[in-house]
């Protein structure tokens, strides 16, 4: 039976890694595996993370089973950070997940178990959104968010989405600090989106997968919160690889925000049987981790210096790469106004795999780079090199 299986491509920024590795220029330079990197271009443990793990190790006294939900002191303790004070808690509930990708899963399965047959989609996004909708055959309708060649939003693009789109259609939303391209709505344009999908009765999927590191996280939180306080209800996919540094240990949530509070409990109960099928229940360390510096006002402050420290670093490179202004066809000049881990710039794959093979740059083939994988010490060479491939 099983070699009536087709090959499937590898991951490309997987294949990507090992061809880094593989290079011997001492001034190379890695703008493709999504992870956040220091000034020295490394990953480190966050300090409280650190702390944090420390602690667990030295009061944590079993390892038996949490139930599907998880750890609800993890849950529970991101809320302020997500919802602030808004008038949601009696219809809001949430559950742990092996990382963002297993809460966009466990949504897309509720959504499909409640009558959910498609879902629209801003385009280029996180290559995995679309794996995970074909992957449960749910239809996906695509639009155009930004115009790569202008660096230019298209909100006409999500807006015309919605008029098409039928009641009990879903549209899946990046919070903050687009991926892969970095360029947010306005809180303007939220609430339009808002307004707009309440009246049609489009379900909104929210993807907060980078909160706090665009300007803040209240500031990080104005698009899903205008949505929740709009729509009668909405889902919420959250992870802690980036705010965090959890990347290997799998920390996301899921959240539910129920038309009513009657309604919530049959609901979660249907969440809790999908996840009991997928995962049994999620991983314990890397929630637990997170539980302990949210319940510590020292290890909280700690946390919150980090990831400031992180967003401070990345709008000032995102400063410096826009200060070589336009490269040819490509105008660094946009960047500065991005937000995030991300840019994506309009070079073909041709170009790319010249910056790969001429100048040891490596990037994703589709044009998105990380912004943290630049610094003050290889910016002004891969600003050249951008030039020197346009030729």
């Amino acid at each position: 039976m099983l070699e009536n299986l087709s090959e499937q491509p590898a991951d490309a920024l997987l294949a990507l890694i090992k061809l880094y590795a593989a290079d011997t220029n001492p001034d190379k330079i890695d703008l493709g595996v999504g992870v956040y990197r220091d000034a020295d271009g490394g990953t480190p443990v966050f300090a409280a993370i650190k702390a944090a793990e420390k602690r667990l190790i030295e009061t944590q006294d079993s390892k038996s089973y949490l139930g599907p939900e998880g750890d609800m002191g993890f849950v529970n303790g991101l809320v302020p950070y997500i919802f602030g004070d808004m008038a949601v808690a009696d219809r809001l509930d949430g559950v742990q997940t092996p990382g963002g990708t297993g809460a966009v899963r466990l949504a897309c399965d509720l959504l499909m178990a409640s009558g959910t047959k498609k879902i629209w989609m801003g385009t280029p996004s996180w290559p995995n959104h679309a794996q995970i909708f074909k992957a449960i055959n749910m239809e996906v309708g695509a639009f155009e968010h930004i115009d790569i060649s202008t660096q230019t939003l298209n909100f006409e693009g999500v807006m015309n989405a919605i008029a098409q789109a039928a009641a009990g259609d879903a549209l899946l939303l990046h919070g903050c600090c687009h991926n892969p391209t970095g360029a947010d709505y306005s809180a303007e344009q939220w609430q339009q989106i808002a307004d707009a999908v309440t009246a049609k009765g489009v379900f909104p999927l929210l993807d907060l997968a980078y909160h706090g590191l665009g300007h803040g996280f209240e500031e990080d939180s104005v698009g899903v919160r205008t949505i929740i306080k709009t729509v009668p209800e909405a889902l919420l996919a959250y992870s802690c690889d980036k705010n965090f540094g959890m990347y290997r240990e799998r920390v996301g949530a899921l959240y539910v925000i129920a038309p009513n509070s009657s309604s919530l409990p049959k609901i979660m109960s249907n969440v809790y049987a999908l996840a009991r099928a997928n995962w049994s229940m999620p991983p314990d360390h890397g929630g637990a981790a997170v539980r302990v510096i949210l319940e510590d006002a020292d290890l909280t402050q700690m946390w919150l210096d980090e990831v400031a420290s992180m967003r401070a670093r990345m709008r000032r490179v995102r400063d410096m790469l826009a200060s070589h202004g336009k490269v040819g066809a490509v105008d660094f000049t946009a960047i500065a106004g991005q937000n995030g881990l991300f840019g994506m710039l309009p070079l073909t794959k041709e170009q790319i795999m010249m910056l790969r093979s001429e100048h040891s740059i490596y990037m994703a083939g589709s044009g998105r780079i990380n912004i943290a994988g630049l610094t003050r010490h290889n910016i002004e060479k891969f600003a050249e090199a951008v030039r020197v491939v346009q030729k």
